[in-house]
């Protein structure tokens, strides 16, 4: 029990209102207040003398046991979402939950993992190795085709993208403005991957799964969005700014765009496809003194998701192959403020920077 003397200035307040002793039929004033309730928050609980409180002692305990067991739900509710609990984060962004998948019209044509149980495109494996496919004029106007619409659906995307947004939210819009277009969005079972779309947010270098974590001020957001239409695949990809952000994120942004432009300015028959990361790496280098992510290239595109050649994005690489009339790939260059290596998280899928950069 604790005294009146030994009370807050709250308590001796509603002490000196005249509380009564909480004892079924007592009635005196109180003098004396539970020590147990004071520290659960419990208001009221006064008593008249030890006897008083020992006597209701048997009754009056069951509200400690409710108090504690109140606070402990609190506690817990507040706790982070966490579904990887033995995952190491490099930085301060935390998964969100996912929501169930999402389903495609049954008339809209689709890749073949798009219904394997595993998500395997055994279209892609069995051409591992193969030459890089040379496009007829009407398979480069397929491909244009698919591209169209799917900026179309990046466009939807990035129109609905500020803070208080959730990235699952842009992956429903797109989803839906995929099969509005009569489109399967490509990703979508891809290896099992659980979304119509990628959205990495800060450290998130690519593949991060749209989910229920609003989109914050300060933000750096990269949509990547392909499609599948008629037999072909259009992909392309954007980062923006979410409200205001930094300085610093502004130029890492704007350099990685500069070394995309200049990597495109250099493709022509002829050229190596080395090249590509030998241009990229000198711009970024030189600008800002970034680095580039090497685990992740760009890929061949056509009526296989990725295939040849490897487009890697930084110098001395080991790639295979001379550009040719026909040839489709795309250039994604992944760019770091600080160091370029990278982790995957648990489910396999989404890849972060190792150290606390962007």
């Amino acid at each position: 029990m604790q005294s009146t003397k030994s009370s807050t200035s709250t308590n001796n307040t509603c002490l000196s209102k005249m509380e009564t002793c909480q004892t079924e039929g007592c009635g005196e004033p109180a003098k004396l207040q539970c020590p147990t309730c004071l520290k659960l928050g419990i208001k009221g609980s006064y008593f008249c003398n030890q006897v008083c409180f020992k006597g209701s002692w048997n009754t009056h305990k069951a509200i400690h046991k409710t108090a504690k067991s109140e606070n402990d739900s609190n506690a817990n509710s507040e706790k982070p979402y966490n579904p990887w609990p033995h995952y190491h984060f490099s930085g301060k962004l935390r998964p969100g939950r996912i929501s169930t998948k999402r389903t495609v019209p049954a008339h809209i044509k689709r890749p073949d993992y798009a219904d394997h149980p595993e998500g395997i495109p055994v279209s892609e494996q069995a051409m591992k190795g193969a030459e890089i496919k040379v496009l007829n004029e009407a398979e480069q106007e397929a491909v244009r085709k698919a591209s169209l619409l799917a900026r179309e659906c990046l466009d939807v995307a990035l129109a609905a993208a500020k803070p208080g947004v959730t990235t699952d939210e842009l992956d429903r819009l797109v989803h839906e403005a995929a099969i509005a277009r009569n489109c399967y969005p490509s990703p979508l079972n891809y290896y099992k991957f659980p979304k119509s779309c990628c959205t990495s947010v800060n450290e998130v270098i690519c593949h991060g799964i749209p989910d229920d974590r609003p989109l914050k001020d300060g933000d750096i957001l990269n949509v990547d969005v392909t499609v599948y239409h008629n037999g072909y695949h259009g992909d392309l990809n954007e980062t923006i700014f979410i409200g205001k952000v930094d300085e610093a994120a502004k130029k890492l942004v704007r350099v990685t765009y500069e070394s995309l432009q200049k990597a495109i300015e250099c493709c022509r028959p002829g050229v190596l496809y080395r090249e590509i990361g030998k241009i990229i790496q000198k711009h970024v280098q030189q600008n800002g003194g970034f680095s580039v992510v090497k685990s992740y290239c760009g890929h061949g595109i056509h009526s296989l998701f990725h295939t040849a050649p490897s487009v890697p994005h930084y110098a001395k690489n080991k790639a295979v192959g001379v550009m040719k009339a026909g040839h489709c790939f795309t250039i994604e260059p992944m760019i770091s403020e600080g160091v370029w290596q990278d982790e995957t998280s648990d489910p396999g899928w989404c890849v972060s920077l190792t150290g606390v950069a962007r």
